[in-house]
């Protein structure tokens, strides 16, 4: 292949180097109004009463929201006021708006709104939900409008429960000689995306809703404002430029409803929300909590002969995208191994913290740290190699899923093959644990993991190609480019089809509904994949329409017709032929007579066999492959105060096919980075009353620079026939491993245990404390 597998340069590559490339912040024709949240300083609390007299004095108000009742919102249950009335569930919740002619009159007039609040009890994990007699965060959980695989249970925190029954519990335990069990828990986080969320809202004369938002999900922001307000769907026009950053955090819809009522109330006019850093790691959805157990029974040769996993998802105070979240960590419970006799509870719960949104991997990162330390503490037992114990138990074709869907060669790729690789790059024969002195121990730790992208079955991606008078070719698709460089990819893979050169190929950035042909969500690794099928057909429409023009005008038929290089010729006499300039408008004549027209375009795809879980066994298709890998982290820890050092970090993942070499690395690391900072450090520290004491990036730490370790990267190549030029979804997948991987380096240099994220000093201090105890 020509392009395919090629490190292409990024089509958004030189604005953003530049520092030209505009995010939805930066767009400010004319005036604007500025609006101001006031947000509950409380986790759980009712609301007494608001006084918004002083804030009305200020200057410049135009309009303060409170205590008005509006639809109620979220996409799997609608449980979730706008702007909270009554009572308020997570801190940060947003109470009252304030709209006025900038910014610090806006501020000004929020600071001096006076909320009298009477405290409630308060639900701090997933655990305490759980149990009977706990705080109730929705009392009237049975009242509200839900989608039809959601099974809230009123008079509980439970918003619903997704169930894996595989295979026979009794005689999995029968077989089984060694038998390990564990818990495990980590608080919400946040995403801490380099742009913070934004909207900007404006309603025309004539009823056209105009929507600016930093989102992954435009073509959701257009539905579901049609769908909570009555508005119609044809006039809701929702633009989103380049995104700085997601990772899942801007799937939810959440400061457009937002700025569509503030805009509402003051006549239409256009009004800007933009979240300060403190606004957007407490007020907007937040990475999800997770309490875990596991129990894992093996026989003598380390073969898993049963599993039995019970997940408490921390969803927050709203369900909203945790219900998805709840059901894709159901669908792969398991990790990426074969375990034929399963037993899976997955609860979505409610609880007094910031309502959860979807993580770079969705679910998988989560589940892979319970899953992947039960690993190794079976390994321990058995007194086996923690990596032949992987791949022993290995998912490979012709096992089946727990939702048991059977696996090909295609549809899963080669799992024993990344660890082989993996031992190699990671130099696993050298040793777990090598002495530096007698103070410094070098620690390796692995793990694995799989994912499938658990969307809904009718999700569609759509592609709209048109031609430039010069010959090169303008692509439009809904994917929003968040960082990923997915469009890159795009461009990469129609040019292959075309045999064309990629830079005549120019991609529209920018997602505008109306005139963008729609693509579901910008979310699960999709982009590539469906954005990918779709070019392709689009690809095939634009190559008939244009032999079927210079069919008639070479007087050949058109399977004698070959495209490359902008050119339709002659298969047996290349030099007979017509440059895409000269019949991308239609062909004209010498005497002026033309054919044909301009040549656009166009097509589509949706995921095909999926579909929903059989609610009590969870029988199902949910996804279409499942992309595995293979994991490994290496630590310098200090024997006498418990810290660490990152030293080596190494990903190996089957890609399918590499569609851009340096993409692809760019990828991995990335994720990596982000899955070492959520295993090492990153974390929501939550007092008695719910708050978050850390929403600050002085006190919420990302990886800094020159903290990370070394990365290296290897790619599998078995490709998912479905697939555009049989690429899978990589995006994820460099993340999800590390938390296990560190949690399993860090046990076996501290000689203890270690159950909970984040993995800091404190906490292996903590756990060799409890285990002297214990011992005394």
């Amino acid at each position: 292949m020509e392009v395919i597998g090629k490190s292409v340069i990024r089509k958004d590559a030189a604005e953003k180097v530049t520092g030209r490339a505009k995010y939805t912040h930066d767009y400010q024709t004319g005036r604007i109004l500025s609006c101001k949240m006031v947000i509950s300083p409380y986790g759980h609390a009712k609301i007494i009463s608001i006084d918004t007299s002083n804030a009305q004095k200020v200057p410049g108000v135009r309009a303060i929201i409170a205590g008005k009742h509006y639809p109620l919102t979220g996409e799997a249950i609608r449980d979730r006021p706008p702007i909270a009335v009554e009572k308020v569930r997570y801190h940060g919740e947003p109470v009252a708006l304030v709209v006025a002619d900038t910014p610090g009159q806006a501020k000004t007039a929020a600071d001096l709104i006076k909320v009298q609040y009477e405290l409630l009890p308060v639900v701090n994990s997933p655990t305490q939900a759980f149990q009977k007699g706990a705080p109730l965060v929705h009392e009237h959980l049975g009242e509200y409008k839900k989608e039809e695989d959601s099974h809230p249970v009123p008079g509980t925190n439970i918003a619903t429960l997704y169930k894996i029954r595989k295979g026979q519990m009794d005689k999995g335990w029968a077989e089984s000689e060694t038998v390990v069990e564990a818990s495990f828990s980590f608080a919400p986080s946040d995403h801490a995306a380099m742009e913070t969320r934004c909207a900007t809202a404006e309603i025309k004369p004539d009823g056209t809703i105009i929507i600016m938002t930093s989102s992954q999900a435009p073509f959701m922001v257009k539905r579901l404002i049609a769908d909570y307000f009555g508005e119609d769907m044809g006039k809701i026009i929702v633009h989103t430029p380049l995104v700085g950053g997601a990772f899942g955090g801007k799937a939810s819809v959440q400061l457009e409803v937002l700025a569509y009522l503030a805009s509402k109330a003051v006549g239409g006019e256009p009004v800007k929300l933009l979240n300060s850093r403190e606004e957007d790691i407490i007020t907007s959805p937040c990475h999800i909590g997770l309490d875990a157990t596991v129990k894992f029974g093996a026989d003598r040769n380390g073969r898993i002969r049963a599993a039995e996993i019970r997940y408490l998802w921390d969803g927050g105070a709203y369900s909203d995208k945790a219900v998805d979240v709840t059901r894709s960590g159901a669908v792969d419970c398991t990790g990426p191994y074969d375990i034929e006799n399963l037993w899976c509870d997955s609860y979505c719960m409610y609880t007094n913290h910031p309502y959860a949104s979807p993580f770079r991997g969705f679910s998988h990162s989560e589940l892979s740290f319970a899953i992947e330390r039960t690993m190794d503490l079976l390994a321990q037992k058995l007194n086996m190699d923690p990596l032949e114990l992987r791949y022993i138990n290995a998912i490979k074709p012709g096992d089946t899923t727990p939702t048991r869907v059977k696996l090909n060669k295609s549809n899963v790729g080669n799992l024993r093959k990344c660890i082989d690789k993996l031992k190699e790059l990671f130099n696993w024969d050298e040793g777990i644990i090598k002495e530096v002195n007698k103070r410094y121990v070098r620690v390796k730790g692995v793990s694995c993991s799989w994912k499938t992208s658990t969307i809904d079955s009718d999700a569609p991606s759509g592609v709209i190609l048109t031609f430039n008078r010069d010959g090169s070719i303008n692509l439009m698709s809904g994917v929003v480019e968040i960082g990923t460089g997915t469009k890159t990819v795009l461009a990469q893979i129609l040019a292959e089809r075309l045999k064309m050169d990629v830079d005549n190929i120019h991609v529209r950035m920018e997602v505008d509904t109306q005139t963008t042909p729609e693509h579901w969500k910008t979310v699960a690794s999709r982009g590539t994949f469906m954005g990918g099928r779709a070019v392709l057909r689009a690809a095939e429409d634009v190559i008939q329409q244009l032999k079927e023009v210079a069919a008639c005008v070479l007087k050949a038929p058109k399977d004698d017709l070959e495209i490359a290089d902008s050119r339709v010729f002659l298969r047996d006499d290349p030099s007979i032929g017509l440059h895409f300039k000269d019949i991308g408008y239609g062909y004209k004549y010498p005497n002026g007579e033309t054919i044909g027209q301009q040549i656009i375009g166009r097509g589509s795809y949706i995921l095909r066999h999926l579909t929903h879980l059989d609610p009590e066994t969870g029988a199902g298709k949910p996804g279409p492959e499942w992309t595995v890998a293979a994991y490994g982290v290496e630590i310098e820890f200090d024997k006498r105060d418990y810290t660490y050092r990152l030293i080596k970090a190494c990903t190996v993942v089957d890609i399918g096919n590499v569609m851009n070499e340096k993409a692809a690395l760019g990828q991995v690391m990335g994720a990596m980075s982000m899955g070492l900072a959520f295993a090492g450090r990153e974390t929501f520290y939550f007092d008695e009353l719910g708050r978050v004491l850390n929403p600050q990036l002085r006190t919420y730490r990302p990886l800094r620079y020159g903290e990370n370790p070394q990365y290296v990267v290897g790619f599998v190549e078995t490709p998912q026939l479905d697939g555009p030029y049989g690429a899978r979804g990589v995006g994820e997948h460099g993340l999800m491993g590390m938390p296990g991987a560190l949690g399993n380096a860090l046990s076996n240099a501290a000689g203890v245990s270690l159950h909970h994220l984040p993995l800091i000093p404190e906490l292996v201090w903590r756990a060799k404390e409890a285990a002297k105890n214990a011992s005394i």
